[in-house]
């Protein structure tokens, strides 16, 4: 894989990554529960790292990295917003729609890791895809928690 090849996967990551950090962030703006609040924050300020991260990869590589969200994204979170309004954001709904951000997370960094990436690159792609794995699997949890109850 070269160098420019490279540059494309981690901006589409970046842009993965500040789309689950404003995706959290709108998802911690509408919870009830302060402790859902507070870990959607905190799940949004990882993929803030995260996206720091791969930006200075990017940039170590001679690249100039993304620095917005994909348009996907973008109406995915509209999506989620006329749905809350519609279900009175309810907070079941709304970690169902997360959880279905975090699907997509999941999905691009697969696709990522089975790319012929540097070395160096694999090892923070297949960190930060451990760090995805781990939301998605909290947030399932959350989720699976609220319908319980």
């Amino acid at each position: 894989m070269d160098t420019k090849d490279t540059i494309k996967v981690l901006n589409d990551l970046i842009e993965t990554s500040l789309d689950g950090e404003k995706g959290f962030r709108d998802c911690a703006e509408d919870l009830k529960d302060p402790s859902l609040k507070t870990t959607m924050t905190q799940r949004a300020q990882e993929c803030a790292s995260a996206a720091t991260e791969l930006q200075q990869l990017v940039r170590s590589l001679g690249g100039k990295p993304e620095d917005d969200a994909s348009t996907a994204g973008e109406l995915h979170r509209r999506w989620v917003d006329l749905k809350s309004a519609v279900t009175g954001k309810d907070d079941k709904a709304i970690l169902n729609e997360c959880e279905r951000g975090e699907d997509v997370a999941k999905k691009r960094y697969k696709e990522a890791l089975e790319k012929d990436l540097p070395a160096n690159v694999r090892l923070v792609v297949e960190k930060q895809y451990q760090g995805v794995l781990r939301n998605h699997d909290q947030v399932k949890a959350l989720r699976d928690m609220a319908r319980a109850s």
